[in-house]
């Protein structure tokens, strides 16, 4: 079995790479079809195994706007003989919507809608269509002349992402981090629900909103108590109770147990961020003093600017990394997406 995969845009690697994160952590065991910028497909899922990894995906996931169950992958010149291939009993049960989403295709996308509501009809009984609120949702993704179908059996909540805008909490702070790339960082680290996740600069808390909203215990600390006070209110307005918060010096940082992730953007060149230390000597020491509080199996994920030559201080302290992402955040400044673990021995 398959499960079809329609992703952002917004960035050219990051979907790919947090749906790679997710199913490395979640023990998916399926073959990746890269089929185009937008576009992936799961294949070779045993059908025991598809419910589960669909209901993960959709869970977890930040930078993927839609899961859905493959139905059959047809072209535009096979297209009526490929449904009438298909028993719509299994998938439909009373009405239906077809929505078509072109990715690099020229198709008309109306006409298609059409053309294969019409042959679902024509090759069912006792089922009509239903444009406003559909029972069953059959997904077309276009690709060229690619047509790959596919119904919706789980919703990802999409709309979680503009309602948890950093504007849009209870305690606001200029500089915050979107909740989508805060949801892919969370992603990246490779962390598990019910495992402890860390942010040492946890600011208003948007990283860990976005871990305790999959299911993570989160701690937090930030050398502003505002922030820390912040943080707490955040967690408390999204629901999140497994939570703890402190008003302290990453340099004076002693978890109370070493935490599975570390998540975080650090202030760049903010010189109070560590009460005296200002540049690149914050994520020297940043480095140093997480070193400790983490597992050994731990992973990093964490923000910088690229100016920052983060290669020889994660060597020096023992660390590696993995994979590093940019972000063209303007003309003057890149934002660095890295991932980062101890080093193998």
């Amino acid at each position: 079995m398959e499960l079809l995969c329609i992703q952002s845009q917004e960035h050219p690697e990051l979907p790919l790479a947090e749906l790679k994160a997710v199913m490395e952590c979640e023990d998916i065991d399926a073959a990746i079809d890269d089929v185009a910028e937008g576009l992936v497909v799961l294949k070779d899922i045993s059908d025991d195994k598809i419910e589960g990894y669909y209901k993960i995906l959709t869970r977890r996931l930040g930078y993927t706007h839609e899961v859905h169950e493959m139905i059959i992958k047809s072209n535009t010149e096979k297209l009526d003989e490929d449904i009438k291939s298909v028993d719509w009993s299994e998938y439909i049960d009373e009405n239906f919507a077809v929505r078509v989403k072109r990715l690099h295709s020229q198709i008309d996308t109306v006409a298609t809608e059409r053309r294969i509501g019409t042959l679902i009809l024509e090759n069912s009984e006792n089922i009509k269509v239903n444009l406003s609120k559909p029972k069953t949702l059959i997904r077309v993704a276009a690709f060229e002349n690619d047509l790959y179908i596919a119904i919706e059996r789980f919703k990802l909540n999409k709309k979680h992402f503009e309602k948890s805008k950093p504007h849009k909490r209870p305690f606001f702070y200029p500089g915050s981090m979107n909740p989508k790339l805060a949801r892919c960082m969370v992603n990246l680290s490779r962390i598990k629900e019910g495992e402890l996740l860390l942010d040492p600069f946890c600011g208003t808390g948007g990283i860990l909103i976005e871990a305790g909203l999959i299911g993570c215990k989160v701690v937090g600390s930030d050398i502003y108590w505002k922030m820390q006070n912040g943080t707490a209110i955040n967690l408390d307005y999204y629901g999140i109770t497994d939570y703890r918060t402190f008003h302290l010096d990453v340099r004076e940082l002693k978890m109370y147990e070493k935490v599975a992730s570390v998540v975080t953007d650090p202030p760049y060149g903010i010189s109070t961020s560590t009460g005296d230390v200002d540049g690149e000597e914050i994520f020297k020491e940043f480095f140093y003093s997480i070193y400790d509080n983490m597992r050994d199996d731990a992973y990093l994920c964490m923000a910088s600017p690229h100016y920052v030559d983060l290669n020889p201080m994660v060597d020096e302290v023992g660390f590696e990394i993995v994979e590093q992402y940019g972000i063209k955040m303007h003309r003057s400044l890149t934002r660095i997406i890295s991932v980062i673990r101890k080093k193998l021995d």
